[in-house]
């Protein structure tokens, strides 16, 4: 689990860089553009990632021992919604860095033994699946940001790749949240990337499945945007579900977020 642990950072640290990047050189127009998300600006997206960052840096930092004043996320929110695309922007690059610093300053035995009160959740959840969480909001919401620029810009293949492992293991659980298995009139399951998608009462993501009644064919940054309802025409090149499923019946069951 710590080597997930490192790779779940890893690719934290460069979505960062890699959005980060971007942000700087955007002008006022671009931050008004669309983007990817429904409704939502590019400045907002970035106010999204940056509200976030700072609401979910507290928990991880008193976990480690930090003193962290509490403030109520509604206040946060407001805060953020009420910023100027600008200011919504500088906030972004300023509270996604301090999350980053926050938990790559962890050291390897707190890597391993921290759990974390998100305050959400039934109960305190292992390190790992704080920062997928993460990864999953930070990977998507890239993506949209990157593909309001263009049209051809997918999932950073490396955050892809631990997504699904992650979603095989400690935040497999997301997957409940994430879909509505009764869209399906009958069972199915999925060959996709790294896995399998078990379609039933519930929904599930396994290693490994005999005879999957579908295939998804596809890289696995778009079955990342198939899950988070990312992967809509014109951003589907390529993508083929053959079987007892269709693609336009798996995008019925993952309408997005």
């Amino acid at each position: 689990m710590s080597q997930l642990v490192d790779r779940t950072l890893t690719a934290l640290r460069t979505e960062h860089d890699t959005l980060a990047g971007l942000t700087r050189t955007l002008t006022d127009d671009q931050l008004a553009a669309p983007s990817g998300a429904a409704e939502w600006t590019v400045a907002q997206v970035l106010s999204h990632l940056g509200s976030g960052a700072e609401i979910g840096r507290a928990p991880i930092a008193r976990a480690a021992g930090e003193t962290v004043a509490a403030e109520d996320n509604q206040t946060i929110w407001a805060r953020w919604d009420a910023s100027a695309p600008r200011a919504q922007a500088e906030g972004f690059l300023e509270h996604n860095a301090r999350w980053l610093e926050t938990v790559e300053a962890l050291t390897p035995e707190q890597r391993s033994s921290l759990t974390v009160d998100l305050g959400f959740l039934p109960e305190p959840v292992p390190l790992v699946t704080a920062l997928g969480m993460r990864l999953s909001e930070v990977a998507n919401h890239s993506w949209d940001v990157r593909v309001a620029f263009d049209s051809g810009a997918g999932v950073a293949a490396d955050s892809a790749a631990v997504l699904v492992d992650l979603l095989t293991g400690p935040v497999g659980f997301m997957l409940s949240f994430l879909a509505k298995p009764a869209e399906l009139a009958k069972p199915v399951s999925v060959a996709v990337p790294g896995g399998a998608l078990v379609i039933d009462d519930a929904v599930t993501l396994v290693e490994d499945l005999e005879a999957p009644s579908a295939t998804f064919t596809g890289p696995a940054e778009a079955f990342v945007r198939l899950l988070s309802g990312r992967l809509k025409t014109p951003y589907d090149h390529g993508v083929r579900v053959e079987g007892e499923v269709t693609l336009d019946e798996l995008r019925r069951v993952f309408p997005g977020f």
